[in-house]
């Protein structure tokens, strides 16, 4: 069986836990003996480096010719040799014209292929105008000419339905993490190589903008200073827009000796930081499912995020570790959870045997599989 994921990107850093996934997955279906793997993307911020680590899977980087709209260069003989060659193709991702040329090679070789919009399927964000004429000329089709629809959560499910996709239709396929990637990692390195004090601190991954709710948590640790006198505030992101205002509040309230950034971290860093923090904060307003959340349980790390985050399963483990996406229910989670260590150590081993066990990629790819297995079955009846 031969698989094409097309994702506008693989760059961690500009495509987050989009491009993360699309990664991870191509990477794992490709491991297994009866599959190959071949990825489409465009070659924004693309280093060798990463195009090695995801072997098996092999990957195409096509030239972008607009970064504000991941324009790519159109190079239509690419595109139709790719798709022809292939047996099922994944579109991850809606808003993205590289799709919209892989979907119409799609429909003229009839060949079958699924859609993951990964959260994003709603009008949402910059240029909705733009997004709705996107829709009207092919954006509708891509959903509803699909073999496959797949979510990340059920939460996705009114998304779909607006384009006419019954629930029933629909298939959640979650993220997941490979426990492998955060093997190594030096915390007292970190710590020197960061100036970061060795004192306890509460950690933020992810992009400095409104959608992650950074100033959300900022303002529920500055209401929370009291009760949280001894840990200090680490975010760990690059700007995404907010870093000036949140420094703005730092300066407001005293605080550029306990709030610390440290811009983009990866690799052997990303493993070490997230086993420094005491506990990971998500204040996302909204979000697909949090990789993050998935990455610092698997390295024994305790996660509290809101319920906007699409992992409400975390709730399996202690209901404390999901809150309203509000400053009070940062502010009251934090305090409850970080008042007892002890107590949090048990809840952290608990959540890393829960992902462990029902969100890593070796548990997560063969799914993948199977419903290739039955679209190509499928495909192959009169």
């Amino acid at each position: 069986m031969h698989i094409l994921n097309v994702n506008h990107s693989l760059a961690l850093k500009m495509g987050g836990g989009t491009a993360e996934r699309t990664f991870q997955m191509s990477h794992f279906l490709a491991a297994n003996s009866n599959v190959e793997c071949s990825v489409l993307v465009l070659d924004l911020d693309l280093d060798q480096s990463r195009i090695n680590s995801i072997a098996p899977a092999k990957v195409i980087a096509l030239p972008c010719i607009s970064k504000r709209f991941y324009l790519p260069w159109p190079n239509i003989k690419t595109i139709m040799r790719l798709v022809k060659k292939v047996d099922v193709v994944h579109l991850i991702g809606h808003w993205s014209i590289l799709n919209a040329f892989v979907y119409c090679v799609c429909r003229f070789y009839k060949k079958p292929y699924a859609v993951c919009p990964a959260g994003a399927l709603g009008l949402f964000g910059r240029s909705t105008t733009i997004k709705r004429l996107y829709n009207f000329f092919v954006g509708n089709a891509i959903i509803r000419n699909a073999a496959l629809w797949l979510a990340v959560t059920k939460d996705e499910f009114p998304q779909f339905e607006r384009y006419g996709i019954i629930e029933t239709d629909i298939t959640v396929i979650p993220n997941a993490v490979n426990q492998q990637d955060f093997k190594n990692y030096d915390i007292d390195k970190f710590r020197e190589n960061r100036n970061l004090p060795d004192v306890p601190f509460i950690l933020f991954m992810g992009r400095l903008n409104p959608i992650k709710g950074p100033d959300l948590l900022l303002e529920a640790f500055i209401n929370s200073r009291e009760m949280l006198a001894n840990f200090h505030l680490v975010f760990a992101g690059p700007d995404g827009g907010m870093l000036a205002q949140l420094k703005d509040m730092i300066k407001k309230h005293n605080l550029d000796k306990i709030v610390h950034f440290l811009d983009y971290v990866d690799g052997e860093e990303k493993s070490s930081v997230y086993r420094c923090a005491s506990l990971l904060v998500v204040p996302s307003r909204r979000e697909a499912m949090s990789i993050v959340a998935l990455e610092a349980g698997i390295c024994g790390t305790p996660v509290m995020l809101t319920e906007q985050c699409g992992f409400g399963d975390i709730c399996g483990v202690d209901s404390r570790l999901e809150v309203s996406a509000t400053v009070e229910g940062l502010s009251k989670g934090m305090v409850a959870l970080l008042s007892d260590p002890a107590e949090l150590g048990l809840v952290a081993a608990g959540l890393k045997e829960y992902i462990e066990n029902r969100y890593s990629w070796p548990v997560i790819s063969p799914v993948y599989i199977d419903l290739y297995k039955d679209v190509l079955s499928d495909t192959d009846q009169p």
